[in-house]
């Protein structure tokens, strides 16, 4: 073992601050998606890498340091393409995301320095026994789920989903409304439900606390894990939940199974778009009619204009504080059974 290694945030569920490990090699066949692993940093690194630790704070990286994070699957449209099922015999792999989601690089923006290589050093082990992100979840009696809903979802990544869910649960905080804070899909980054926290969510959940490194998995696991999610969400009992399907429906992250399961209790659908035409590509592929557009693509009025004439809905540019009120009032209307 190197002399300094780092609990990236997916390890938050976890105990390894705690409680002793060791850290042994297995053989491939015993890999799954979700084991905990130890990663060696090795050249080259680019000097701004970092990762994310389980408080959610940045850590530089240099050569020799490792990462504990977890086996796991990405397909960003905009950044990385990788698994822990493409790595290759000499075990080298890349932190696909600085939350310690680990698994081969197949693919890169252009856009983008090269993510963190690293050197299979071994799974974390207790009593023999390899430690997965499964071994820290106490799942739950399901219950319905019954909690207002403002959903938010996005055209892509990076669209303006987070921004959003920043100015309405500032605002719902305000009126001095209980909201819980969700990221029902995508990759790992605790900074994501981490502002949500810092916009004045009472509660901050996402798919790692039923212990999935990212969403992507098999249609039906991934259901049996979001019934899991949703149990712990109502279990807050909030008087609205700001909830995140992270990228775009289309992507394999299973957003559509979010919308299919919490259609009944969605009061509001806030879409953000990367552009005005990739609105209409959504609307009507997905069958989805939202109430609300922002994001990338009214980041202008010229594109709140085109917006809504492609569209037909309202739109706004919501990091733009003159149009909070206008939102304050969309969103309480959409939620009667709200008192305020």
């Amino acid at each position: 073992m190197s002399n300094q290694y780092f609990l990236s945030s997916l390890t938050r569920i976890a105990d390894l601050d705690r409680v002793p490990f060791e850290v042994k090699p297995l053989g491939r066949s015993q890999w799954a998606t979700g084991d905990y692993v130890m990663g060696e940093v090795i050249p080259p690194l680019n000097p701004s890498a970092k990762v994310e630790l389980t408080n959610g704070r940045m850590a530089n990286l240099l050569p020799g340091d490792s990462i504990i994070g977890a086996f796991g699957v990405r397909q960003a449209t905009l950044e990385i393409v990788g698994s822990w099922q493409d790595i290759a015999e000499d075990n080298s792999f890349h932190a696909l995301t600085p939350a310690g989601l680990l698994g081969k690089a197949t693919s890169v923006s252009y856009l983008l320095p090269s993510p963190p290589s690293l050197i299979y050093r071994g799974h974390i082990l207790r009593n023999g026994q390899k430690l997965s992100m499964d071994d820290f979840i106490n799942p739950q009696p399901e219950q319905p789920y019954q909690c207002p809903t403002i959903m938010i979802i996005g055209t892509s990544m990076s669209a303006g989903k987070t921004t959003a869910a920043r100015v309405i649960i500032h605002l719902l905080r305000q009126k001095g409304l209980k909201v819980t804070g969700a990221k029902l899909t995508g990759a790992a980054r605790y900074r994501d439900i981490l502002a949500m926290q810092d916009a004045g969510a009472d509660r901050i959940f996402d798919f790692v606390d039923v212990g999935l490194p990212s969403s992507i998995c098999e249609p039906e696991e991934f259901r049996l894990r979001l019934r899991q999610l949703l149990t712990k969400i109502a279990a807050t009992e909030p008087d609205v939940v700001v909830a995140e399907a992270g990228a775009s429906p289309f992507e394999p992250y299973n957003g559509a199974i979010v919308l299919e399961e919490m259609r009944s209790q969605i009061n509001y659908t806030v879409l953000c778009a990367s552009d005005p035409y990739a609105v209409v590509g959504v609307s009507r592929g997905f069958g989805l009619q939202p109430d609300l557009i922002t994001g990338v693509a009214t980041s202008t009025t010229a594109g709140v204009k085109l917006v809504e004439k492609l569209t037909g809905i309202e739109a706004l540019t919501l990091p733009e504080q003159k149009s909070w009120q206008q939102l304050e009032d969309l969103l309480l209307t959409h939620l009667p059974g709200v008192t305020i």
